[in-house]
């Protein structure tokens, strides 16, 4: 497979005890969660529309045939992957939009039989956000918490519920430690108490299972970034007979639901990433590499290393694990050459824990020296072996 990585010289066998003074140097990529690069399959599909094809797909003529088409053969190969129609499937600008299309366009619709949402309080700022925006308009919110591994009990959503309740939105996995939610059990407690449910699923389409009715969702989001397509394309999945305001509004677009021209560019680098994940999921390989990776950080560093999120109902491709006696800045200050997140930074000059860790209870110390390592489609067990070579310096190191 061609790589999307930026490598420097060869690295050798790949073995953990080589020498790789050799290969320093080399950057290698670890923040998959954060973004993906564009996928070869995926660049290859959208070259043709930046010189060709450049109508306004909403044209009746011979020069808005070509996009409309585009269009429409794109927006099929998402609801391929989701499992649903294509005519519920809208593009929106990318997963920010549509967690805001999904939220207001319910709540405005039926603020009057019922102004309350349930959601927790793990998710990602692009579901919190709106949630207090639309506190500001008089909704009510209830924020369910989660277990030690991140996780949402579904009795913990039943009980939120109450007869003013007209939308739950539960992510499907955490962006930071890659807890997989129970949706499929919340969707139970949501249709039995005739609730609309929604699921932010940014970080798990193209990873893990997606389908709309396999997890009993009225509403999904899907960022193009996350899954090898370019920023600034998205898609919300919006079951036929929801109710729903635009978020956008202007000319009839997107079958009235989203005003604003499409760019025929951009959803075929999403529907090309969509049909790459169905036709070639790699889920199985990375997650031997990252159980590979934490096998050496424990040989590393031991019971030093504490690794936060649940162990069995994870992303594939998550590793998030707590340095003890260290902050997560100062273990990639050590590895400036290799792309990975930390927690959240409260004030310049201090390290604080993160709102998920602490949701999940989470001490200062494993809070501080948090790591978030993300592998994905192009990352090599050489590239794995070379990061654990060069962490072998900082297990060295004092705690404290």
């Amino acid at each position: 497979m061609r790589r999307a990585t930026i490598t420097g010289r060869p690295t050798g066998t790949g073995a953990m005890g080589r020498n790789v003074d050799a290969v320093r140097g080399r950057r290698i990529y670890l923040d998959y969660n954060a973004s993906t690069p564009v996928a070869p399959e995926v660049a290859e599909a959208m070259r043709p529309f930046l010189s060709e094809a450049f109508g306004n797909p909403s044209s009746g003529h011979w020069a808005g045939a070509p996009a409309k088409a585009a269009l429409e053969k794109a927006r099929g190969q998402i609801a391929a992957l989701l499992g649903c129609g294509p005519s519920e499937v809208i593009f929106t600008s990318g997963g920010s939009e549509a967690n805001n299309a999904a939220l207001k366009g319910v709540w405005f619709t039926l603020k009057d039989r019922g102004d309350h949402i349930v959601t927790t309080s793990v998710e990602h700022p692009a579901v919190l956000e709106p949630c207090r925006w639309l506190e500001g308009l008089g909704a009510k919110v209830t924020r369910v918490g989660v277990d030690g591994t991140g996780r949402v009990d579904p009795d913990e959503v039943r009980r939120a519920l109450t007869p003013r309740t007209v939308l739950v939105s539960v992510m499907h996995a955490q962006n930071e430690v890659g807890t997989i939610q129970p949706l499929a059990e919340i969707a139970e407690v949501c249709r039995d108490a005739g609730v609309l449910f929604h699921t932010d699923a940014a970080q798990s389409v193209g990873k893990i299972p997606t389908r709309v009715d396999d997890l009993g969702v009225d509403l999904l989001t899907v960022a193009g970034h996350k899954l090898y397509a370019p920023k600034g394309i998205g898609a919300l999945f919006l079951r036929r007979g929801t109710p729903f305001t635009p978020l956008v509004h202007g000319a009839g677009h997107e079958g009235g639901r989203r005003a604003g021209t499409e760019s025929a560019l951009l959803a075929v680098g999403l529907g090309a990433a969509c049909e790459l994940a169905l036709r070639d999921p790699a889920a199985e390989r990375i997650a031997a590499l990252r159980d590979r990776f934490w096998a050496g950080l424990r040989d590393l560093f031991g019971s030093r290393s504490l690794r936060n999120g649940h162990p069995l109902h994870v992303l594939p491709n998550t590793l998030h694990v707590s340095f003890l006696g260290r902050t997560g800045p100062e273990v990639l200050a050590a590895l400036p050459e290799v792309a990975a997140s930390t927690g959240s930074a409260c004030h310049a000059g201090t390290v604080c824990t993160s709102a998920v860790l602490q949701a999940m209870g989470a001490g200062d110390e494993a809070g501080a020296g948090a790591v978030r390592w993300s592998l994905g489609r192009y990352t090599t067990e050489e590239e794995v072996d070379e990061v654990l070579g060069r962490l072998r310096t900082v297990a060295t190191l004092p705690a404290g």
